[in-house]
């Protein structure tokens, strides 16, 4: 089943395979995607669709350095490289939106850009700059409603920019700690406005983007990615974790998005997704699901056999190995990634991978 064709929505798959968003820092120059980045791209445009590393919607959400915005006309006209090499190699790719919040370095940021969370403080960490290597992470200003309603609007416009670029669709990134997921946990959320004190409260941020998205370029060119039970930058598993995420899920059933992605950290070293929840998560989502973290060729076909997917995720056996579709058909060993090299500024360990018989 991996490798059949499939449809989602609005799109058609050559396979069940997904390029998971891995973030790779090559956009060297104000934020802006370039060619080195739509050669990167290409080369792995034989999975079914690929999600293209996290991309900032907004200036105040670039909290790493050299990550891709999409936000101005010099941006929309780099990601045009990449979609237009994409499709000519007869790929399908969604730009992943990811504001992420408090976990940010000012260093890393553009003038006039602020660090911003559901909470002010400061989240645990430190984070790599240009200018001043190793820093921690910057206090974060606690948002006020307008600022979370800015937030709304710059991902809807962020998302028909997408649009203008060529992408196929947009991934709302709700995982790993960023600004969507800030909300959803209270781990983070300490707010007792009506962005925060309960399930229906901490949910109301992601609803919000989410129906702001759909609005701006239709439900069926959007995704979200969720990571319950995740623990990075400072979030980590809570009492009802279970029913906060089940309802997130019933309240987007509805809206018909193109799919739900939803990220396992198991196999690097994060507290499991309980397999129950995953279910149920399938269960409650009326649309295409995806399953990502720590996939072979043969756990991915178990899932789908056993109905728990539509479509799998591949992170890093996808960075270093642009064939990696072929070497997965016909039983190849992979190529070993280069953790050295993960988000460098060159072409190293990035578009210098060998395909088979090269």
């Amino acid at each position: 089943m991996l490798f059949e064709p499939v449809r989602i929505r609005s799109l058609q798959l050559s396979n069940r395979i997904v390029m998971a968003p891995m973030t790779r820092s090559r956009a060297v120059e104000s934020n802006t995607p370039n060619a080195l980045m739509a050669q990167y791209y290409a080369q792995r445009a034989a999975a079914g669709l690929i999600v293209s590393e996290a991309t900032a919607p907004s200036p105040d959400g670039l909290g790493y350095p050299r990550i891709p915005g999409l936000y101005n006309a010099g941006q929309v006209r780099g990601w045009r490289l990449t979609t237009d090499a994409v499709h000519a190699k007869g790929g399908t790719i969604v730009v992943q939106l990811m504001h992420t919040g408090r976990v940010a370095q000012v260093a890393n940021l553009p003038a006039g850009a602020q660090v911003l969370g559901p909470v002010a403080g400061v989240c645990p960490g430190e984070m790599y700059t240009d200018t001043l290597g190793l820093q921690p992470l910057s206090p974060a200003l606690a948002m006020t409603e307008d600022d979370i309603a800015q937030a709304v609007a710059e991902f809807a416009r962020s998302a028909g920019l997408a649009m203008e670029a060529g992408f196929d669709g947009v991934e709302l990134h709700g995982a790993n700690g960023y600004l969507i997921e800030q909300f959803l946990n209270p781990n983070v959320n300490q707010r007792t406005d009506g962005y925060g004190g309960s399930i229906e409260g901490r949910n109301r941020f992601a609803i919000e983007v989410v129906q702001a998205v759909a609005a701006a370029i239709g439900a069926d060119k959007v995704g979200l990615r969720l990571s319950p039970y995740g623990v990075f930058n400072g979030t980590g598993p809570f009492a009802d974790v279970d029913a906060q995420y089940l309802a997130l899920c019933e309240d987007l059933s509805a809206l018909g998005l193109l799919y739900l992605h939803v990220l396992d950290h198991a196999a690097m070293g994060a507290p499991p997704v309980p397999e129950g929840l995953k279910v149920q998560l399938r269960e409650r989502f009326d649309g295409p699901f995806i399953l990502a973290g720590g996939f072979d060729r043969a756990t991915a076909e178990a899932a789908l056999a056993e109905q728990r997917a539509d479509l799998i995720a591949f992170g890093r056996p996808f960075l270093a190995n642009p064939d990696l579709v072929e070497r997965m058909r016909v039983g190849a060993a992979l190529n070993a990634p280069d953790m050295a090299t993960f988000y460098t500024p060159d072409a190293k360990g990035y578009t210098d991978y060998p395909a088979l018989g090269s």
